[in-house]
């Protein structure tokens, strides 16, 4: 009796221990688990990276279904570097896509494509052209990340399989990770005065039970802005920490002195599961544009490849409506006010690396 007596405290004590020290998720406002607040909480879209922290590469895949996605682009930067763009153009034969790659490395980095094609090929994904013969449609765009890190390190159709292979619908790792891993802001007055930015992603909640999302990898030339407020999050540094320097500023005060070309771009992905023809999408791409322009000063310069693809991903137990031009002005306002917040995202959640500091860091 002793024994028992004795034990019993110390167990219920132990167990009160355990109970506590044990992880607890905090629930949302409908008390489920953690929300996932970006792209991949839209059902049907998954996101795989490959991230080389060391060299300071990486690449991005975002899938979809093996029914694919119906999808179009806008590329409004004059410096891109893309791949299999020009069947998204409206009046083009294939209207869904299977995957969509973002990447640095320049144009290197497109060889990435061809391991996701790899990769979707070996399960049976793609436009079936025959017999047990797809075509995985897997268009591409890359940004300009060859002057930080090492730059003979590039992402590879390797690289671009095991991404695809890692895609899962978890929420989407920002910062340096990715097509984000080696992005940079500001480098108007070149890289001793310039940030690190990174990769960013958002979901918004429509009427209806719409949704849209953005992913984005930020390298831009000009400056990362808060559209609320107008202060720059990151861009051209000043003189103390905290400070900057506008970039439209120096624009019109150096007038026409030469900037270093092709080593910029923002890249993005803006998705929704509100059923869209190619050609309504084509019109969401464009005033997903509106969202660059309201977060990154300036924007779609000549040395930007600026390029933004619009997909829809649409479910069972998603959105039920139809595809009118009221669907198109929601999905286009939702996606360019998505859009700017991923990309302010992108450059909060990155972390500094070799000389290059992040808007965490450079603080008052």
């Amino acid at each position: 009796m002793y024994v028992d007596r004795m034990v019993t405290p110390r167990v219920f004590i132990i167990l009160i221990i355990l109970f506590l020290l044990m992880p607890c998720q905090r629930p949302d406002a409908e008390g489920s688990e953690m929300k996932n607040k970006t792209i991949t909480a839209i059902q049907g879209i998954r996101v795989g990276h490959v991230t080389d922290e060391q060299n300071l590469k990486g690449c991005t895949v975002i899938r979809f279904g093996a029914e694919g996605a119906t999808a179009a682009v806008d590329v409004r930067g004059s410096a891109p570097g893309t791949r299999e763009t020009d069947l998204l153009a409206p009046e083009n034969l294939v209207d869904k896509v299977h995957a969509i790659v973002l990447s640095g490395g320049s144009a290197y980095g497109l060889d990435a494509a061809t391991g996701v094609m790899a990769c979707l090929e070996e399960e049976g994904i793609g436009f079936r052209v025959g017999k047990g013969i797809v075509v995985p449609i897997v268009p591409a765009a890359v940004l300009f990340d060859l002057g930080i890190g090492n730059p003979r390190v590039r992402p590879s159709s390797d690289w671009g399989f095991k991404a695809c292979q890692k895609a899962d619908d978890s929420p989407v790792a920002m910062g340096n990770t990715g097509a984000g891993t080696g992005a940079t802001v500001g480098k108007l007055l070149g890289s001793g005065n310039a940030m690190k930015s990174g990769l960013g992603s958002a979901v918004l909640d429509l009427p209806g039970g719409g949704q849209v999302g953005a992913i984005v990898a930020v390298n831009a030339l000009g400056d990362v802005i808060e559209p609320g407020t107008g202060k720059i999050v990151a861009g051209i540094r000043g003189e103390e920490a905290g400070t900057f320097r506008s970039s439209v500023k120096v624009i019109l005060d150096q007038g026409t002195k030469k900037i270093f070309p092709g080593t910029n771009t923002t890249i993005g992905v803006v998705a929704t599961n509100i059923p869209l023809s190619k050609t309504q999408l084509k019109k969401v791409a464009q005033m997903a544009h509106d969202g660059l322009a309201r977060a990154i000063h300036p924007v779609h310069t000549m040395y930007d490849g600026d390029t933004v693809f619009a997909v829809s991903v649409p479910s069972a137990n998603g959105f039920q409506g139809t595809a009118s031009a009221d669907a198109v002005n929601l999905v286009g306002t939702a996606s360019a006010k998505i859009l700017a917040k991923a990309i302010v995202m992108a450059a909060r959640q990155a972390k500094s690396v070799n000389g290059y500091p992040a808007a965490s860091d450079w603080k008052n």
